[in-house]
């Protein structure tokens, strides 16, 4: 099911590009700020399978929030990669990663409107 999801496709072409700018990375941040970077992103649509999976509404809301605070990590860790000048830009990244965040926040809407009813 959560293969079909715009937001989970979205999300697993993110972390392939993630993982091709990382590669980028000075090769002594190769257990700092690329192994964060690279877990935060793999969480997000990690987090939006594992909820989709679950018996309630409720439990996948709650995976989605996680996904979303991930998105959020993943925002500030491409903030610090760009002050770092480990990259050249992050215009498109941060640009599909803001992409991300609100398709995570519609499906969270969608979820709770159908909890409530």
């Amino acid at each position: 099911m959560h293969k079909q999801l715009d937001v989970w496709q979205a999300s697993m072409r993110f972390v392939l590009e993630l993982y091709r700018l990382t590669k980028q990375f000075p090769s002594d941040e190769r257990f700092g700020l690329t192994n964060q970077i690279q877990r935060a992103t793999v969480s997000i649509p990690s987090n939006i399978a594992e909820g989709s999976a679950r018996q309630s509404n409720k439990e996948y809301i709650q995976f989605l929030y996680i996904s979303l605070g991930s998105a959020a990590e993943v925002e500030t860790q491409l903030l610090i990669a760009r002050d770092l000048e480990y990259v050249d830009s992050i215009d498109q990244l941060y640009n599909d990663l803001q992409s991300i965040k609100r398709m995570l926040i519609g499906l969270i809407k969608s979820k709770k409107s159908k909890e409530s009813k």
